[in-house]
């Protein structure tokens, strides 16, 4: 009755979407769905293969599953969720997250924020993705599982190639991980050098694998 009375509009093209944040054409027009990718760094790739650049400097993860590009409106949504605190628009990403293939697991880890951040915030948006996920595919979830001990400048901020040596050294993992597959949970995936930090932390406390769920990825330039 409510929504008939104050039907909510589509965050990106205004039109009437009930108690949905995108209307469904606008959901079925979002960046890179259906794009193929890169199996290990979810990059678009034309084949779906592995590209030039994982096979050449493999990273320290073994998968990646982007599920779009990182542009209008999953940019605003994603802005609005961080920044914002639209943690409705969260239930849209779980979405998007949960139909997809379930991973080959035992552990679901959502990328940390440092704790100044956080208080800041005041709440951890891979976080918000990672519980009710992990709840989906039937696994746990370590939300306290890795400590982020540096805080790092934004990565946004930086030149691609400073991104690396920004992260290094910026995790503590505290989880029993030796021998699990583990799962990270994290919104947007930009060079993945934070990711890669993640994933080397993890396997040196015993990992036997990493891999990343993710709700967009950034292209690289150019």
């Amino acid at each position: 009755m409510v929504q008939a009375l104050f039907p909510q509009q589509c965050f990106a093209c205004g039109a009437r979407s009930g108690s949905a944040v995108l209307c469904p054409d606008c959901l079925l027009t979002l960046p890179g769905r259906e794009q193929a990718r890169c199996p290990v760094c979810g990059i678009p790739h034309s084949t779906g293969g592995i590209c030039g650049a994982c096979l050449s400097h493999p990273p320290s993860f073994d998968r990646t599953l982007a599920v779009l590009d990182y542009g209008f409106p999953l940019d605003r949504l994603v802005q609005a969720l961080k920044y914002g605190h639209r943690l409705s628009v969260s239930r849209l990403f779980v979405e998007l997250l949960a139909a997809q293939t379930a991973p080959e697991a035992e552990l679901v880890i959502p990328m940390p924020l440092h704790v100044s951040r956080l208080r800041s915030r005041g709440f951890n948006q891979a976080a918000e993705l990672a519980r009710p996920l992990a709840r989906r595919w039937g696994l746990p979830v370590a939300l306290d599982g890795v400590v982020r001990d540096v805080d790092t400048a934004p990565q946004a901020g930086l030149p691609w190639k400073a991104r690396a040596a920004n992260v290094r050294g910026a995790f503590r993992v505290t989880a029993r991980v030796d021998g699990l597959r583990v799962v990270v949970v994290d919104d947007v995936m930009t060079t993945g050098a934070t990711l890669a930090e993640l994933a080397r932390s993890l396997k040196g406390a015993g990992a036997a694998s990493v891999e990343n769920r993710v709700l967009a990825r950034t292209p690289r330039p150019g």
